[in-house]
């Protein structure tokens, strides 16, 4: 076999698509699937840790909120209670 043509099927065998990393891209981007597809691995493995203690990072932060939230659905009767209670006592000591 010639060389230009062993050379041809390397190529073939080993191109990649532009379609195929955009559409991992699309789909998969925050996890680096295109840039493991492109072959770096370097950048790929980094935007994968980002990306993974970002999503860590929210979950965390939105568990914490909601627990705050439901911890408030308790409290709200005594805020409303003590604000009416100063309010009356505002307008009985004034008027």
């Amino acid at each position: 076999m010639p060389p230009d043509a062993r050379s041809m099927m390397r190529y073939d065998a080993g191109k990649k698509s532009p379609l195929i990393a955009y559409l991992l891209w699309f789909f998969f981007g925050l996890f680096g699937a295109h840039r493991f597809y492109a072959g770096r691995m370097g950048t790929g493995l980094a935007l994968l840790a980002l990306s993974l203690i970002g999503f860590a990072t929210v979950g965390a932060v939105l568990l914490v909120s909601l627990i705050w939230v439901v911890v408030d659905a308790f409290l709200i009767p005594g805020w409303i209670r003590r604000h009416n209670n100063r309010l009356i006592d505002s307008l009985t000591q004034g008027g």
